[in-house]
């Protein structure tokens, strides 16, 4: 017994080396939605977890980072091109036919060798399944489930950043070369990352956690409040997952990609008609990873179980 529990010792205390190292030694070139994207999302769904919920998230992470489950939603980021998760790269996103506009899953999730389910959409339902075997599983599997979490969270994320699901040839926007006002960027990144920081900087001066506050007052008390419990509707997690991506694959269209042109600077009047769109996607990621915390470590509901 006493055996036993060294090693569950040493083994929290790898892992949780492994998680701050992996920080440390942050990959080039990695796109998703930004730190602040990521971290706005998982603080949104955190705020609105319930109790049953909430003990189990803060029980599934590393005592370093007290309970905060933001502190980690950029770790799948920081490892997808070491070698132990080089297969999560194709993970963080889904590429549709150029000019399709649409999501299909059949056709759509795979990755670059066809792999089938390898996209973002099929990581959502893999690590939603794994979690709903926390309540039965011995304390061993702890940590198996402390990464489905973290995968979870942040591919909750990227599905609700437009450009994820984006078109091939262009890899979702990275190829597009443009500036955003007066520095070199690309269109993936403009999404990413650049109208965040913007926002932040114009609006609330510079500080995130405000802008954060204006999409929550936006969903709590402001212009989506009715909007809400239909972003939480739920039943059956694979037909939700498909929503998901087919709602970021349009705005891609409708709103990234429209009338852009390579090279091109876009500056005040993207920013501002686009902000809506970035601001109302964290606040959905949000409340729509609450809404499957909720269901798979609260009180599992087995239809909504039985689609992952």
């Amino acid at each position: 017994m006493a055996s036993n529990i060294g090693f569950q010792t040493l083994y929290s205390l790898c892992f949780i080396f492994f998680l701050c190292f992996s920080f440390i030694q942050e990959p080039p070139g990695v796109q998703a939605w930004s730190k602040e994207g990521h971290i706005m999302t998982c603080q949104i769904a955190q705020g609105l977890l319930e109790p049953g919920a909430a003990h189990v998230v803060k029980m599934l992470l590393p005592e370093h980072v007290n309970g905060d489950l933001s502190a980690l939603c950029v770790w799948p980021d920081q490892v997808r091109h070491w070698h132990k998760y080089s297969w999560t790269s194709s993970l963080h996103f889904i590429d549709t036919p150029d000019k399709a506009c649409s999501f299909n899953y059949q056709r759509d999730c795979h990755d670059q060798h066809g792999v089938v389910d390898m996209c973002v959409a099929g990581a959502i339902l893999n690590f939603t399944s794994q979690l709903s075997h926390y309540h039965h599983a011995s304390s061993d599997r702890r940590y198996n489930m402390t990464e489905a979490l973290l995968f979870l969270s942040h591919f909750m994320g990227d599905i609700h950043q437009p450009m994820h699901v984006g078109f091939t040839s262009d890899e979702g926007g990275n190829t597009i070369n443009l500036r955003w006002f007066r520095h070199k960027s690309n269109l993936h990144h403009v999404w990413d990352r650049e109208i965040i920081l913007t926002a932040a900087a114009d609006y609330y001066g510079k500080e995130i956690n405000l802008l954060q506050q204006a999409i929550e007052s936006n969903f709590t008390d402001g212009i989506w409040t009715d909007d809400v419990e239909s972003w939480r509707e739920c039943s059956d997690l694979s037909t939700c997952v498909n929503k998901y991506a087919a709602e970021s694959i349009n705005i891609a269209c409708k709103w990234g990609y429209k009338g852009v042109e390579a090279g091109e600077t876009l500056s005040d009047k993207y920013f501002n008609s686009r902000l809506p769109f970035v601001m109302k996607r964290i606040a959905q990621g949000g409340v729509r990873l609450a809404m499957i915390l909720n269901q798979v470590l609260g009180q599992p509901q087995q239809h909504f179980l039985a689609a992952t």
